[in-house]
């Protein structure tokens, strides 16, 4: 059974690392497998994505006011096009991916690779366009990248910030829209867990512990948003590397040999 001390634990590493580019579905993997609470993974995760969900809606509620206004306008359609290859890829080969995170056997090396891509991205001359300069194949571009966090150790925000400095983007607009596409793809998410709960096992977590769990998840998730949109406008993302990189080869040496 799931204490709410666990719950808020995994409410912390759900909540910082959906935002900070590191991999929450690769954390909470191994969050929950130190708990032992692997048979509660999807209602569980479920649950802690509702709280980033949550996070993620209060900070961008004005630009959310502006899409319901102007449902057909420019940035609607971003999200949109920016969505497209998630679903794409999440109807074709989720079953796929789902046998890949249920073994966890190919973690280290995509630690690895997000690691590659955050160092190689960061060293990309510096972008200068903003939100007014974004255009559709930007978003297609960033959308692809995004697609590719199927896997669990893969971090969705890592990917889209990254593609979002390849398309010349600046730092700060990189991050922008990285999390308001977050907002289809954890909401998307959401609904496609939901729809296999029924199948699920639920019996180790409570109703309390789902609370803590889902409002750790928000708390933590709304400061990492706004810490990371800070961070980037001066910082570096190759310190993000170097710990997917330390993360990645631990894993490795761990199941090298037989101790994971």
């Amino acid at each position: 059974m799931m204490s709410k001390l666990e719950a808020f634990i995994l409410g912390i590493i759900q909540g910082l690392t959906e935002f900070i580019p590191i991999s929450s579905t690769g954390h909470l993997y191994l969050g929950r497998h130190l708990f032992g609470l692997d048979e509660a993974g999807l209602f569980l995760d479920t649950m802690l994505h509702v709280g980033t969900l949550l996070a993620v809606l209060v900070i961008y509620k004005n630009e959310l006011i502006k899409i319901i206004k102007n449902p057909f306008g420019k940035l609607s359609l971003l999200l949109i096009i920016g969505t497209i290859p998630a679903v794409i890829v999440g109807l074709l080969l989720n079953d796929l991916f789902d046998s890949i995170s249920k073994t966890g056997m190919t973690i280290g090396w995509e630690f690895l690779f997000t690691g590659f891509i955050l160092w190689v991205a960061d060293g990309v001359n510096k972008g200068h366009k903003n939100m007014d300069s974004i255009t559709y194949g930007d978003a297609l571009f960033i959308g692809t990248f995004q697609a590719a966090a199927i896997f669990p150790a893969v971090s969705r925000s890592g990917l889209t910030i990254a593609a979002g400095l390849f398309c010349k983007l600046d730092r700060e607009t990189a991050a922008y829209f990285s999390f308001l596409l977050s907002i289809p793809a954890i909401a998307g998410g959401i609904v496609f867990e939901v729809g296999e709960i029924a199948s699920s096992h639920i019996e180790a977590v409570t109703l309390g512990s789902l609370l803590v769990a889902t409002l750790s998840s928000a708390l933590f998730g709304y400061f990492a948003i706004v810490w990371m949109i800070n961070f980037l406008k001066k910082r570096s993302l190759k310190i993000f590397a170097v710990y997917v990189w330390i993360l990645g080869f631990a894993i490795l040496t761990l199941q090298l040999t037989g101790v994971f």
